[in-house]
């Protein structure tokens, strides 16, 4: 690897976290997980996934997508196939297109230097039937395959007040 992308990846790790830090302040999540990307080439083959827990199914929930691209992303949107496993079910998926800016306004959330983060709501006040570990599973189903310039995706469960 070479010094500039050394440099360029060390600097794109730090501010991912500032990221995360800036958009972290308020609520509290259950459970965040973003899967990073290998290369910011996105197989269509690989997918972001995870296990979180649910104890209070009296409680309401928000559930977010989280994504990360660079500026260099050529697609004002993304298309997803969202899965989510309730304990002792099988998984359940769900085609999402995931709208990240237009040519008008830009990039929609968040960004720093190059970097955005949008995080959209996937359900919200959802109320869990079960309690226990739920599994997810993101795969991207653009056309385009490897698709560039995807930092990470990921899943965020907050209580919802």
């Amino acid at each position: 690897m070479s010094r500039s992308k050394l440099l360029r990846s060390i600097f794109n790790f730090f501010s991912a976290g500032m990221l995360v830090l800036v958009n972290s302040c308020g609520q509290v999540a259950v459970f965040e997980k973003n899967t990073p990307i290998p290369s910011y080439k996105w197989s269509g083959s690989f997918a972001a996934e995870g296990t979180f827990e649910i104890k209070d199914t009296l409680a309401s929930y928000n559930l977010y997508l989280v994504l990360r691209h660079t500026d260099a992303y050529d697609k004002n949107n993304i298309w997803l196939n969202v899965g989510l496993q309730s304990p002792g079910d099988s998984l359940f998926f769900q085609k999402v297109d995931l709208t990240l800016g237009n040519d008008a306004t830009g990039w929609e959330g968040t960004g720093m230097n190059d970097i955005w983060e949008v995080r959209k709501p996937l359900a919200l006040n959802k109320r869990f039937k079960k309690n226990g570990e739920y599994h997810f599973r993101i795969f991207h189903i653009m056309r385009e395959d490897p698709l560039n310039e995807i930092m990470s995706a990921g899943l965020r469960v907050e209580k919802a007040h």
